[in-house]
């Protein structure tokens, strides 16, 4: 199973005219003819390099940068928003300090509105001769004016066709009586760390910059990253502006969208997988926006210790940690403790992979899923529903005095009052967390205060009586397994006593 890439922070690498602008970190299918269009020279020797590109280490990669070059666009864009006029000087500067005209142009002006216009560059692609672009979201989001430079010197007006916040992707167009040449899309799943890539765009306005490196490492999970993409890492040098920029093998085909770099670091830049975009292009084109699947089930990573706690060999696999009502999960007969080990034949090794094929699936398709319950296989035909966005608060508490227990838990019955501020019904019955001692068992497995506890190991806590007894029976060693609601999120959490 890959290790999760976390990263303090993180930087969108599209530049903007006043200042960087730094972000904290921010499907495999197949496309339309139209959208991969080969600019692939029908000069022998070329190709023949293009058969062997994997054999021989280039020399030169002057030949392939002048062969894809042609399809790298520079994306310059303004965004106008209103600001407040700051105070005037007077024009007439030889009062002095006394100047009398002060005060007069001191109360003209301010307060008036003044439109002030933001302006940043990018990069980006053809990916067909008609003129459609692929680049990043950020790029393009929100902007009153797109700009598209080719690498000819022409300058066109583009308006945005789709985009997508949650994969940073979107695809904007210019109007050409000719055709353009396109980028071909290759396949970044065969990518391998240590392949030769090249990346061409527009950084800090330099138009047509070519670097070249590896790939370092694929399939990253970048927290605060876009939700829907595995990165793939590389040490070609890629910096603010070259956001939305192709990143091209050795055969010419774009593997990765360019998107953000390592803040604090260099020669760690990160692409979105082309294949990611290839799946969604279509249909952004078609309307506007990307449909994405939905199960209903609240999932989580199976740490060593939850392992432990289900007897499984392995930390693999999605956690069930809440079942939906009414969702395309509780209609199937998923269940709470389910782990989820594959989804429509793809194995599932951390639940982002299965977010990642969940959210790929279109709505009313029918997918098998394979779960372990109670250490059992068991096939599940799901029939997909539709994805809406939705909001998950955490209730917060603060810490109060008293004796924690064997657990390092303080644990307090849900009153009228409690529930109230618990977002749970009047006549709930359970037990909250009141107070979590810091240097606890409970604390390092991330137990915070205002946590309910629903369950012990399989036994049900609904009252601080239930707790106590269930606790008393706990040695020291033993795994611990406990089921929480937080907020409206209800997760399993395991430590050992």
């Amino acid at each position: 199973m890959k290790k999760r890439f976390s990263i303090l922070a993180l930087v969108s690498v599209s530049i903007f005219t006043a200042a960087i602008v730094a972000a904290t970190v921010v499907w495999t299918g197949s496309m339309r003819n139209a959208y991969s269009v080969d600019i692939t020279s029908a000069d022998p020797v070329q190709n023949a390099m293009r058969a062997s590109w994997a054999k021989v280490e280039p020399t030169s990669f002057a030949d392939l940068a002048e062969r894809v070059g042609k399809a790298v666009v520079n994306i310059s864009t303004s965004k106008k928003a209103a600001g407040r006029r700051g105070i005037q000087s007077s024009p007439f500067p030889n009062f002095g300090p006394q100047d009398p005209f002060d005060d007069f142009f001191e109360k003209f002006f301010d307060g008036m509105p003044q439109e002030q216009v933001t302006r940043s560059l990018g990069s980006g692609f053809i990916i067909n001769k008609d003129g459609t672009i692929l680049t990043n979201n950020h790029v393009v989001s929100k902007a009153d004016d797109i700009e598209v430079g080719l690498s000819d010197g022409r300058k066109f007006k583009a308006k945005v066709l789709g985009v997508d916040e949650r994969t940073d992707i979107a695809v904007i167009k210019i109007d050409t009586k000719e055709d353009l040449p396109a980028a071909k899309l290759g396949n970044s799943s065969v990518m391998r760390p240590g392949d030769w890539v090249m990346a061409i765009g527009n950084p800090f306005g330099l138009d047509h910059t070519v670097t070249v490196g590896v790939v370092s490492a694929i399939g990253r999970l970048i927290g605060g990253g876009a939700p829907y993409a595995k990165f793939i890492q590389t040490d070609a040098s890629i910096n603010p502006g070259n956001s939305g920029g192709p990143l091209f093998n050795l055969s010419g085909e774009v593997i990765g969208l360019n998107t953000m770099i390592h803040a604090g670091g260099q020669g760690i830049g990160f692409a979105i997988p082309i294949d990611l975009a290839k799946q969604m292009i279509p249909e952004l084109v078609e309307k506007g926006s990307v449909s994405r699947g939905w199960l209903g089930v609240a999932i989580q990573e199976i740490t060593p210790e939850l392992a432990k706690s289900f007897n499984l060999e392995k930390s693999e696999g999605a956690l069930v940690s809440e079942v939906y009502s009414d969702s395309p999960a509780s209609k199937a007969g998923l269940i709470r403790g389910d782990i989820i080990i594959e989804f429509n034949g793809e194995k599932v090794e951390e639940p982002y992979d299965l977010s990642l094929h969940v959210g790929n699936s279109k709505p009313g398709s029918k997918i098998n899923v394979v779960v372990l319950r109670k250490n059992e296989k068991k096939n599940i035909t799901i029939e997909i529903g539709k994805y809406k966005e939705g909001e998950v608060a955490f209730a917060e508490k603060a810490l109060e005095p008293g004796k924690a227990d064997k657990l390092g838990l303080v644990v307090k019955s849900v009153s009228a009052e409690d529930a109230r501020k618990l977002g749970v019904p009047a006549n709930f019955k359970g037990v909250y967390v009141e107070r979590v001692d810091p240097e606890s068992s409970a604390a390092y497995a991330n137990i915070a205060t205002g946590d309910i506890i629903l369950e012990i190991n399989d036994s049900k806590i609904q009252s601080v009586e239930d707790y106590m007894k269930t606790v008393e029976k706990l040695k020291t060693g033993d795994p611990v397994r406990l089921f929480i609601k937080r907020g409206v999120a209800s997760i399993y959490l395991a430590f050992k006593l």
